[in-house]
């Protein structure tokens, strides 16, 4: 048991920043962790009370990795998805790979 707790120990990291942003129900917790090596990532955690008949509740919890190879993707992915909520417009973007052009969601496939 004392090799399990020290695994665990060494696996562990700590937040070196956190945001919270309360939004109703959900609550979204934006973290700045960092790896064994020194590099940092965010993790982006949404939980949501989700109430029962009986007034009682239980909380969802679910967590995206960010890592920061990818921050500059996401950010011009959210920047555009913002812009299309307010304008209704689809943002031009200049493809500059295959994987970055039009992207058709309807051909996302999820596992039961």
């Amino acid at each position: 048991m004392d090799g399990y707790k020290k695994e665990f120990a060494d696996d562990f990291r700590e937040n070196i920043y956190t945001d919270v942003v309360k939004a109703g129900k959900r609550t979204y917790y934006f973290d700045v962790k960092e790896t064994s090596k020194g590099e940092q990532y965010i993790t982006i955690t949404e939980r949501k009370r989700i109430y029962n008949e009986d007034g009682t509740f239980r909380t969802d919890k679910h967590k995206m990795f960010l890592y920061k190879e990818d921050f500059d993707k996401f950010t011009d992915a959210l920047k555009d998805i913002i812009a299309f909520v307010d304008t209704g417009e689809r943002p031009i973007r200049i493809a500059d790979t295959e994987e970055t052009s039009a992207f058709d969601a309807s051909q996302i496939q999820f596992e039961d």
